[in-house]
């Protein structure tokens, strides 16, 4: 009050231009976030490659220790070759990671699990030795490649957990959920090999065979509810071949109530059929990865254009706030410009809304690592052992292994 009317239409003048030169900067900090995304998405694709092929690794070196080392030599070999390739491409990805601190972020959770697969598959090539020297039982590197898997997957995890964008968020849920299926999948033809290998089956076989299933069908369910429709059709086209219905079949034999004895022969015939059930689910994660980084590259192309009509508004408001227009900006501009602003402030709570919904999906996993927390805490366990108390209490109890996780967390202040 009491200034020149000029002044103050130059005051606010200024004001308008600082909150629209902010949404510009908001819109590139944006940009910046989901290109980060998209490398990460392009790291959770070659991780995905890298899991199938350690998985077969697996399987054939489960294969050739079982059999003495007559059996699929030539085959590890091979498949080694393509590990080292795929794995290369990992580290690669790596790398490319931004490894700036970043507030309120999930970069420390993110870059702890990278280190911890660093470390793992530098000591890969000794397990290989191993393995190709016969010193490891079937078990033992069963046991050693389920928790490297179960290392990568970790990343998936906080890639996901980490993704600011709820669509990419999906995409990634989905995929991770998938991509721990799949895993579970292998772990019961490992598992299954070896029952019909030893030609019998108890109680607690039929049981843990039982749960390696349900645990399967839980991610799949979750995959179900969060991938796109096409995918999730070309999913379940493929559950109706003749490798799915030898599987179900031997599974009676394997899970039945009467138990006891099993057909050796019958080891190869349950091997081979969920090796191509395992290479069916391969092609449906390429389509869950081609997915993400199609929705990637159309997030960063919209942010873009928007980015660049924000901009070219702004340069027409700085043409114009330099001519010497008495009038100042007028209504029709500054209602422009406040409805600019609201509209992002809706679209980014919008995406805030559908982003705790998606990440309601992850919980589960988040309950059951800070249950293995605790239990490594005060009962001095490592955190293999933790998770196998939870997933034999789970078994026992013919409970979920998230609802044993509550109930572990439930007893905080007494345990």
């Amino acid at each position: 009050m009491g200034l020149p009317g000029g002044t103050v239409v130059a005051v606010q003048s200024h004001t308008m231009k600082s909150g629209l030169s902010f949404l510009v900067a908001a819109r590139q900090c944006e940009i910046g976030e989901l290109e980060q995304l998209a490398l990460t998405s392009e790291l959770v694709s070659v991780i995905a490659r890298l899991i199938h092929a350690l998985q077969r690794e697996r399987g054939l070196s489960n294969v050739y220790l079982a059999s003495g080392g007559a059996r699929l030599a030539d085959a590890r070999c091979l498949q080694r070759t393509e590990c080292l390739q795929v794995e290369a491409q990992v580290r690669q990805h790596f790398d490319q990671l931004d490894t700036a601190p970043r507030q309120g972020g999930h970069g420390a959770r993110l870059f702890s699990r990278v280190a911890w697969v660093l470390h793992a598959l530098d000591a890969l090539p000794g397990v290989r030795a191993e393995v190709d020297a016969l010193k490891l039982t079937p078990a033992e590197v069963t046991a050693w490649y389920v928790r490297l898997i179960a290392g990568l997957l970790a990343v998936v995890f906080e890639a996901a957990d980490s993704a600011g964008d709820p669509e990419i968020s999906r995409a990634l849920v989905a995929m991770f959920n998938f991509m721990q299926g799949k895993e579970f999948a292998g772990q019961e033809r490992a598992f299954g090999s070896a029952a019909f290998a030893s030609g019998r089956t108890d109680s607690s076989t039929r049981q843990q065979w039982l749960h390696l299933v349900e645990s399967q069908e839980r991610c799949l369910q979750v995959f179900r509810d969060y991938s796109q429709p096409a995918i999730v059709q070309a999913w379940l086209a493929g559950q109706s071949g003749a490798a799915l219905l030898e599987i179900e079949r031997l599974r009676r034999f394997g899970c039945g109530p009467d138990g006891g004895a099993l057909d050796r022969n019958l080891s190869h015939d349950w091997f081979d059929n969920c090796t191509l059930r395992m290479d069916a689910m391969k092609d449906v994660e390429e389509l869950l990865a081609a997915d993400l980084r199609a929705l990637c590259e159309r997030k960063i192309a919209q942010a873009r254009a928007e980015l660049r009509d924000q901009q070219v508004f702004l340069d027409t408001l700085s043409r114009e706030s330099s001519a010497d227009a008495p009038a100042g900006y007028g209504p029709q501009l500054e209602r422009s410009i406040l409805g600019m602003v609201q509209d992002q402030a809706q679209r980014l709570q919008a995406m805030s809304d559908e982003l705790q919904t998606v990440r309601a999906a992850l919980n589960e996993r988040k309950l059951v690592e800070r249950a293995k927390g605790l239990l490594m805490a005060t009962r001095k366990l490592s955190e293999d052992d933790a998770h196998k108390m939870l997933r034999q209490t789970a078994m026992s109890q013919n409970r979920r292994l998230v609802d044993v996780a509550e109930t572990v967390l439930s007893m905080a202040d007494y345990l």
